[in-house]
């Protein structure tokens, strides 16, 4: 193996690039990325960055002379548009083709979209520039969706002195992911900020003054974003007979085809810890699956399955989320700590008679972090719970 193409330059694919270096791979290794950027760190994008905290310089996820350190062919701003598994090349929208013995896809999701046109998107650095210039007391933003990436530029938005109002189709926001009650405890922290949380309501298009509601209602706003989720980037494979749908399908160690591996947002793979294909949109995963897929292309006769426990985190207002495991299509719920009232609490969650996750709002890492081996070691929840 000595020509390695990895798609994606984001976290994912920097994480497989150095690790292929580390790991001593020393053929042709070629990073391609569609942002001009070098590599950076997304999750700031809606809380520092917004904010106007942190610089963009700051999000950087490695200085330059690390960058050239690796000895890689950099190609930034340039798609992949075409991948011929037989021939084992990838095509590039500037007319040229990559020959490769290996490749790894990090090419990550794009934002889902309303009809109409003026609307924010927050996906890449140069959206969040954009949307933060506009961020200043008293203008009038709509953020369509109240999940994590919706809450949390709400919350900057809000506390930046915009008058915001946040819409959410569902009943409670999350509950799919966190539970019903979780969920009605984040979004009281969006009321006690003065935020004016709509739940219920259908947006269908995004118009001049704002967003048309499904029920004819205008919503007025100066500025809105759409935070609706996302779809994972596999346009670019459609012609190449790899499986895809919600994601590049890939086995427990991240292969979609013989020599080809995925990571990132984009890899919906099987995880043998929970026994269910998953596909994860969380930083943590993204660099912890582009190491993982890197050392099982690099040595296939010592490849091992990704069996991790998924870790996220979110900042909005003063409240800090943290969760590990995987919380959707739980059975159970319960709060072994603290007080759901207070926004200082841990819940844990049950799926089948195993312990699947753990959730914290406002104590420390450490308390969360304990669940995790529980999670990890399959606990079953009479031995692990007690309430």
């Amino acid at each position: 193996m000595r020509r390695i193409v990895v798609v994606g330059a984001s976290a994912a694919g920097l994480a497989a690039v150095e690790t292929l270096r580390r790991e001593g791979y020393d053929g042709t290794l070629t990073l391609v990325g569609d942002e001009p950027h070098t590599p950076y760190d997304r999750p700031p994008l809606s809380k520092q960055l917004l904010a106007g905290e942190w610089s963009p310089e700051r999000l950087a996820l490695r200085p330059s002379a690390d960058l050239d350190a690796l000895d890689i062919d950099l190609r930034l701003g340039v798609a992949a548009t075409g991948l011929d598994v037989p021939d084992r090349t990838v095509r590039l929208a500037d007319g040229s083709a990559l020959p490769y013995d290996g490749l790894v896809v990090a090419t990550g999701v794009r934002p889902r979209r309303l009809p109409g046109e003026g609307a924010h998107v927050l996906r890449t650095l140069d959206d969040a520039v954009v949307l933060r210039d506009q961020l200043e007391p008293g203008v009038r933003v709509v953020v369509v969706g109240a999940g994590f990436l919706g809450a949390e530029a709400a919350a900057v938005a809000s506390r930046l002195g915009a008058e915001v109002t946040l819409l959410e189709p569902a009943p409670v926001p999350l509950a799919h992911a966190v539970g019903e009650e979780i969920g009605q405890v984040l979004s009281r922290a969006h009321l006690d900020h003065g935020v004016n949380l709509r739940t219920g309501v259908t947006v269908t298009a995004v118009t001049e003054d704002g967003v048309r509601l499904a029920d004819g209602e205008l919503v007025d706003a100066d500025e809105v974003l759409v935070a609706i989720g996302s779809l994972p980037n596999t346009e670019w494979l459609a012609d190449s007979g790899l499986a895809v749908g919600d994601g590049l399908n890939c086995d427990e160690y991240c292969e979609a085809a013989r020599g080809v591996y995925a990571a990132g947002d984009v890899a919906r793979w099987y995880n043998p810890l929970f026994g269910v294909p998953m596909r994860i949109e969380h930083r943590t995963n993204a660099a912890e699956q582009g190491m993982a897929a890197a050392r099982n292309l690099l040595r296939p006769e010592a490849r091992k399955p990704f069996a991790p426990v998924p870790y996220f985190w979110s900042d909005q207002y003063d409240m800090k989320v943290q969760a590990y495991g995987y919380l959707r299509g739980h059975d159970e719920v319960a709060v072994v700590e603290g007080d759901l009232t207070e926004r200082r609490f841990v819940a844990v969650y049950r799926t089948g008679d195993h312990v699947s996750g753990a959730l914290a709002v406002g104590v420390s890492p450490k308390a969360v972090r304990s669940w995790r081996q529980a999670i990890a070691a399959r606990a079953t929840w009479r031995e692990a719970v007690t309430v």
